[in-house]
């Protein structure tokens, strides 16, 4: 096992740069997640990693060796896609054992390594059947357990859950992360799901227009964006971003008819700033200028949504016992400690 560093990675489509200058570095037995929105340049970035897309310039190592230059197959990485690319003429016990059988690989030590892969993958009463046979969550599992059975020193994922179901994908997320604890190997995956970065990685990786947002611990990045994008894309629902100002020192937010007083090293008076609140962090009261015009039941918790009447709208938690209803007048409250401001030109954090 071995961890992965980039060091100004770029990729460009002839004139067009997709990938600027990614400097990264994932720790051996890390479980990393790329997140962010579509094209982004997440995939390719991964794609980089394994060798399937060149690297236009900058450096790539696993452990120690530079592999900026290498065959995919020369790498020590196994790549599990989203579409499964299973052989469907074979069995379950054949595709996992593929890849070692065409690189000359004793017989004995194929199904060896595949009947400890479907142990792991609790994949052995399916050893036989072809993948017409098979569920898409079990179909993933082969592709996967064809991952373990090759043994490389980096996993990589890209998207491997987006074409199951829902509850197909809480499963298999529980799977993939019992699969990391037990084989503790450098594990890189790329998904637009933030509740699967949430919930398995170690480290995110936030990305945007092929550049590097933010690295850090799930709960850092949501306690502690470093910027507007960051703070909006980690957290369900997202941050809502109000208009704001500075006015006597103090944080204007007309939309709230609030003036709140902050710790931070506010820019100058009168200057134009955007105050941001996570849902969960508001509280409904009766009364006040602002409409509920949908209210969301979503059985465990419930969401309001409430329009101003400046055009400002913002999502609610309502943990209320009585929620909310569609046309009825509120106002909200929250803690100062919970307001994130921001440059209303740069997007970065007002700290």
């Amino acid at each position: 096992m071995t961890g992965v560093t980039l060091e100004k990675a770029v990729k460009k489509y002839g004139e067009t740069r997709v990938i600027h200058d990614v400097d990264l570095t994932v720790e051996d037995g890390e479980f990393c997640v790329f997140v962010g929105p579509s094209g982004c340049g997440k995939s390719t970035l991964l794609r980089m990693i394994a060798g399937l897309e060149a690297t236009t310039a900058g450096t790539i190592r696993i452990g120690a060796r530079d592999v900026t230059r290498a065959e995919p197959a020369d790498r020590g990485v196994a790549m599990v896609f989203q579409t499964y690319a299973l052989y469907p003429h074979m069995t379950v016990a054949e595709n996992m054992g593929f890849g070692l059988k065409m690189t000359g690989h004793p017989k004995a030590e194929i199904d060896a390594k595949v009947r400890e892969a479907s142990r792991i993958l609790k994949l052995d009463a399916l050893l036989d059947r072809k993948p017409k046979a098979l569920s898409g969550g079990q179909r993933q599992r082969v592709a996967i357990g064809r991952a373990i059975v090759r043994g490389p020193a980096v996993f990589l994922f890209d998207e491997p859950l987006s074409n199951l179901d829902a509850e197909l994908r809480v499963d298999m997320r529980v799977e993939i992360a019992r699969l990391h604890k037990e084989i503790g190997a450098t594990m890189i995956y790329v998904t637009h799901d933030q509740t699967e970065a949430m919930t398995l990685a170690d480290r995110i990786v936030v990305l945007r227009a092929g550049r590097v947002e933010q690295v850090g611990a799930p709960m850092d990045l949501y306690r502690d964006p470093d910027n507007r994008f960051v703070a909006g894309f980690i957290g369900s629902p997202s941050m809502n971003f109000l208009d704001a100002r500075v006015t006597d020192g103090a944080v204007e937010i007309p939309a709230l008819e609030r003036r709140v007083e902050v710790a931070a090293s506010l820019p100058p008076e009168g200057t134009a700033i955007v105050a941001g609140l996570r849902p969960e962090h508001l509280v409904l009261e009766p009364g006040g200028t602002l409409e509920v015009d949908l209210a969301e039941a979503l059985g465990g918790v419930s969401y309001a949504h409430l329009a101003g009447p400046d055009g400002a709208r913002l999502v609610v938690e309502d943990r209320g016992d009585r929620r909310a209803a569609e046309g009825e007048r509120v106002s909200v409250t929250f803690e100062p400690r919970r307001l994130y401001l921001f440059d209303r030109e740069t997007g970065l954090r007002i700290r």
